[in-house]
């Protein structure tokens, strides 16, 4: 039987390298290092899990078309990988705009960063609560 599958989008240092819990978990990872290559990736193979950094669309790049640089990742996840649960990650000061994200997209599980080995574990487990 194959492993539980994770997608980890790391596109900043803020990202927890958790690779080791995985491991222990008896999950495998997949890291990436852009968007355009998760999504490239989501064709390939169904993640359980996509952990990802949230970044709230301040600019105009993203206003009134996006909410943030996660909007086209879950839309594709709609389209490829549709019972993917999706982590995500926010620094604290953004917290309050990933509601607007969820309006829209389903997400598994919001962290506020920095994200301590325990509290992925407890959301890879089904122990955790919002």
């Amino acid at each position: 039987m194959a492993k539980p599958l994770i997608l980890s989008v790391v596109e900043s240092p803020a990202h927890p390298n958790l690779s080791a819990l995985y491991r222990r978990l008896g999950f495998e990872e997949i890291r990436l290092n852009s968007q355009r290559k998760a999504i490239s990736q989501l064709k390939k193979s169904q993640p359980d899990f996509l952990v990802a950094e949230f970044n709230y669309g301040y600019a105009n790049n993203y206003a009134g078309v996006n909410i943030s640089n996660l909007d086209t990742l879950l839309a594709s996840l709609r389209r490829y990988s549709p019972g993917t649960r999706v982590i995500v990650l926010v620094e604290k000061a953004e917290r309050q705009y990933v509601d607007k994200l969820a309006a829209l997209f389903p997400l598994y599980r919001t962290l506020v960063l920095p994200v301590t080995p325990g509290e992925m574990e407890a959301v890879l487990e089904g122990k955790a609560t919002d």
